[in-house]
This record gives structure tokens, sequence and C-alpha cells, in this order.
């Protein structure tokens, strides 16, 4: 166990349920030795104020689990969180149409540094830290005793860059075959726990997806672009679009996004599926004087590709600029972002300052954060990250 002392100017934003410890909030961060390690926050005179672990992730260096001076960070601590979340999610286990949903949520759900995914009975686990890492067989066995499953995947993300650790990612149960097949509001995934770092759909997008097929899709000529597995592209053609283009800078991404239009019963033959990067894209649409309906971006946060760099910080204003000059007048663009370093009023302010420059008037049809079954809390506003905009070009 090791103690930290907290400085007088984060106390009251500890005290109030913030749970990420950063070094800066640390009057001793030499005290900081061991992923894992428990960590007791006081402050300067020696006061509880929390406990937790000590974990690098992103930019902190902990997270802490409780306020409650008598609760240990043991597996009954962990047990009382799974739990609680599970039963956060009662109705999402009896639904039909949906069987693919986040049954833990990080610290909305009372573990930072943690996620758990449902896929039609198997679960896949997702570890953010070493730190919590060194909790995994406490956390796995609470989780036994409380969820039956098929099966349980993992996948560890916390390498010195914070990217994906390759490794057998089977942990307990039965290994099914691949892919297995996930409903969304009715419509089939293909998803891979077994497959590097992704699976195969974003499920924090669930509800964008479903507006796009209910109420923008019909008739309309879509552009998806960052495209992944052609997730948007699926959900819009179900809408009734009259045609697709997604794009990708991956290779794999052709196959992996015919097989979900295949899964759905979708001619992907009349969509256009392309490799390019986007941004070169965009100069041939218009050269080409392409334009579309519904313009899809969700791209990710930071993106390095042979002739551009992107971090959605710095360029989404630019990236929004090239959008609307391929969307059609009237056309409607449904700007996203994964980013947790700014807000929501600042992703609105990139979209101003986009139509601003190019001298054209705009509307905001609507609006999306996370949907519910990705739990957050407001005393860390940060891990509510996704913002989407519907935005119509006038």
């Amino acid at each position: 166990m090791v103690n930290v002392k907290i400085k007088k100017r984060f106390v009251e934003k500890i005290l109030g349920g913030y749970p990420l410890l950063t070094k800066d909030m640390l009057v001793n961060p030499e005290q900081l030795e061991k992923e894992g390690e428990v960590l007791v926050a006081a402050d300067e005179r020696g006061r509880f104020l929390a406990r937790g672990f000590q974990g690098s992730q992103n930019k902190g260096v902990g997270w802490l689990l409780t306020w409650d001076s008598e609760e240990q960070v043991d597996q009954r601590l962990f047990s009382n969180r799974l739990r609680a979340a599970l039963g956060r999610r009662n109705l999402w286990f009896a639904k039909a149409d949906t069987t693919a949903f986040r049954v833990f949520n990080g610290e909305g759900d009372g573990i930072g540094g943690l996620t758990i995914d449902f896929f039609d009975d198997h679960y896949l686990f997702t570890w953010y830290s070493e730190g919590i890492y060194a909790f995994r067989e406490e956390i796995l066995n609470a989780f036994e005793e409380l969820a039956d499953y098929k099966s349980i995947y993992e996948k560890k993300r916390f390498d010195t860059k914070g990217q994906y650790v390759a490794d057998d990612d089977f942990v307990r149960g039965e290994k099914p075959d691949f892919p297995l097949i996930v409903k969304e509001n009715g419509a089939s995934f293909a998803i891979y726990l077994n497959d590097g770092a992704m699976v195969g759909v974003f499920l924090d997008q669930r509800d964008v997806r479903k507006a796009i097929r209910d109420r923008y899709a019909e008739g309309k000529n879509v552009l998806n672009t960052f495209s992944y597995t052609g997730a948007f592209s699926v959900f819009a053609a179900l809408g009734g679009a009259v045609k697709t283009t997604s794009v990708d800078l991956a290779n794999r991404s052709v196959a992996k996004t015919i097989e979900q239009f295949s899964m759905n019963g979708i001619d992907y033959e009349a969509q256009d599926i392309l490799v390019r990067d986007v941004f070169r894209y965009f100069d041939y649409a218009v050269k080409n004087k392409l334009k579309f309906d519904l313009v899809v971006m969700d791209p990710p946060s930071f993106a390095r590709s042979k002739k551009h760099t992107f971090s959605a910080a710095k360029d989404y204003k630019d990236l929004m600029k090239r959008a609307i000059d391929v969307t059609e007048d009237k056309g409607i663009i449904v700007a996203s972002t994964n980013a947790a370093s700014f807000n929501m009023k600042k992703f609105e302010r990139f979209i101003d300052e986009g139509f601003k420059e190019k001298g054209l008037r705009y509307e905001i049809l609507e609006s999306y954060s996370l949907p519910e079954d990705f739990k957050t809390t407001s005393a860390f506003p940060e891990g509510d990250y996704l913002k989407v905009l519907f935005v119509k070009k006038k």
C-alpha cells in the first residue's frame, strides 16, 4: 500500500468524486513505483480522501475506487461494482433485437481502466493499464460468481504507447466458432473476439446508426469516411439509401465491409468500398464534382498516413470544410468524434468555424453522446467522450 498526498487545490475535486489521479495532483509523486499498488490518497494534513490503485493510463497515474475509509480494494469491492453494473443492464439482457452492448464502463461503473462488453453470452474484458490488470484474477473470479457466460475473451491496451498488446485473447469458457453473429436494433454484425484489437463494430455509435437508418438514409447517396467495417453504410443501406460509398485506408476494410453487408442480405456489389486515404478521396471527389446527400465522418482522435497526420483537437475544423465541399445543398453531415480532450461546446465551434470560413449557413438537427449502456459519472466529464452532430448544409 502506498500513501500519496494530494495538493490542497485538488482536494475538493477528489472529494467531489473525481476518480482519475494525475501526477500534478501529488505532493509526493516519487512514491509511485509499481503498477497495481493500492493507493491511499490523503490531504497534506493526513486526512483520508480516497483509496484506489496505481495504473498509468493516458495522462493518469492511477484510479480512485472508493471514498469510504472502511472499504478495501479487494474482490469484495470488485464484486459489488460488477453486481451493480450487471443489475443496471437488466433490460439490455432481455432485448431480442440487440444482443451486443456494454455491461461495464470503466469509471462510470466504478472501476477506472476496465470495460466489459457483451456479445450474445460471450464477454470481452478490455484492460487499459497494467495497474488494473494486476487485479485480473480477483475481477474475473468475482465476475464468474455473478454471470453465466459461454466464453470470456480479453484485450490488453496498455503498452507504452497505449496500443494493443498482442496475446492469446481467450480467457475462460468454451472457444466459439467465429464470427459471432450479434444483433443491433435488428441488424446483424459479424464479431471477432480473437482477431486483434478491434472486434468488428463500435458499440458506442448504436444510437447514431439507428437514426441514420430510421430518419436520414432513405433515397440518399451516402459517403461513409473512415468506414472501418462499414457499419454506418450497412444501416444506411437498410434505411433505403440509393447507394453507399465506404472509404477507409486499411486494406482489410474491404473484406470486413463485404462481410457486414452480406450478413444483412445487402448486395455489396451495388455499393462502393474503397481503400483510400480519406483526404485524397476528398480531393478526388472535388476534382470529379462528386457530391453526396449524407456524409458520415467518424475519424480516430489521431491518425497518420503517408501524407497526412490528423488530430481531432487541431484538425477537425479543416476536415469539416472538406466534407462541406462534397455535400449537396440541404445535404447532411454526420460529424462525430471520440476525442476526450475537448467538450461538445468546442466541437460545435469547430463546425461553426468550418461553415463560416466557407461562407455558408447550417443547422444542427440533433446531437448524440454515449448511449445509456455506456454509463458515465458527472464527476468525470471526460468519460463522456462521444460527440455526434447531425448538421444540415443550407
